[in-house]
């Protein structure tokens, strides 16, 4: 047997990393010097949303928000415990794109492996995406582990996903783009005034990128919904993701709208993880799903 592993960016709900049995390694943010733990194994999809709504408000209201690595020692210690039981690890990492910390779980990974002579394995995903990209993925890897798979059989195959799951996404306010350095401070200041807004993706390196823009909010919300229904395939066996940044009600809306074109096998809809919702800001939508590829058409 194996144990799955993801960081809090993977935006798994509690209950659901619960259900599939998903250790969640959390990171940890500051919020005007204060600590705050970006998961929380206890609490429930209302009480994540309310952390939520209570995070993006102190974000509106100019509270100073730093982000920082899951450490290599974190994740040696987790990885160790595995190895302790006889289990083998996979974990599913944030894109090294983005951050590095697939770099010190691959760090904690080389270091734990020359310790142990039992013959378990580590395997590490880079999920080249953020958020539920990589959670979904994790829930796959639980069903499939569930059936009875071995580890190499599963990661062998959801390597193959990984290029084929995508990320979109648009945000409430451009200037938390602007200072992350994605978009200058002038475009920022001059697209919130003609109320642009940025439709941005994962692309096939990992990178955050700009797909298109769109005037108003609600042209971009329905155009997020086109991509999806445009670009998935087999709806009816995927499970697809949103997150929302305080956005609960707009996240209804786009999910009652892919609803009404198409038939999925489930949906997940939670509040923005708090690593990553930092750099995007209050009132970001992104959702997830499988496709032939990153290469969108929006026809």
């Amino acid at each position: 047997m194996f144990q799955i592993f993801v960081d809090s960016a993977a935006n798994l709900p509690a209950v659901i990393a619960k259900q599939y049995n998903i250790n969640v390694i959390s990171f940890i943010n500051l919020i005007d010097g204060k600590e705050v733990t970006c998961y929380n194994p206890e609490l429930s999809l209302e009480e994540e949303r309310q952390k939520g709504t209570e995070y993006y408000n102190a974000m509106r209201k100019g509270c100073e928000i730093k982000t920082g690595l899951i450490s290599t020692a974190t994740f040696e210690e987790q990885f160790q415990k595995a190895f302790e039981e006889d289990q083998d690890v996979l974990y599913f990492s944030l894109s090294k794109n983005i951050s590095g910390n697939f770099n010190s779980a691959r760090l904690a990974a080389e270091e734990v492996l020359s310790k142990h002579t039992n013959g378990c394995k580590i395997r590490l995903i880079d999920s080249l995406n953020a958020s539920l990209a990589q959670g979904i993925l994790a829930i796959y890897a639980s069903i499939m582990r569930e059936k009875g798979m071995e580890i190499n059989e599963v990661a062998d195959f959801l390597e193959t996903c990984v290029g084929k799951m995508n990320g979109i996404f648009t945000v409430g306010d451009l200037k938390y783009l602007s200072r992350t350095g994605r978009i200058k401070g002038s475009v920022a200041t001059i697209g919130n005034m003609l109320k642009i807004k940025p439709i941005l993706k994962g692309d096939k390196d990992g990178y955050i990128v700009t797909y298109k823009k769109v005037r108003g909010r609600k042209a971009a919300l329905n155009t997020l919904v086109d991509l999806v229904c445009n670009n998935i395939v087999e709806p009816e066996k995927q499970i697809i993701g949103i997150a929302h940044a305080d956005a609960y009600e707009e996240s209804l809306y786009v999910m009652n709208k892919i609803q009404e074109k198409i038939k999925v096998r489930d949906f997940i809809n939670t509040s923005y993880d708090f690593c990553t919702g930092s750099h995007v800001g209050p009132d970001t939508i992104a959702l997830f799903f499988i496709g032939n590829d990153r290469e969108l058409a929006n026809e």
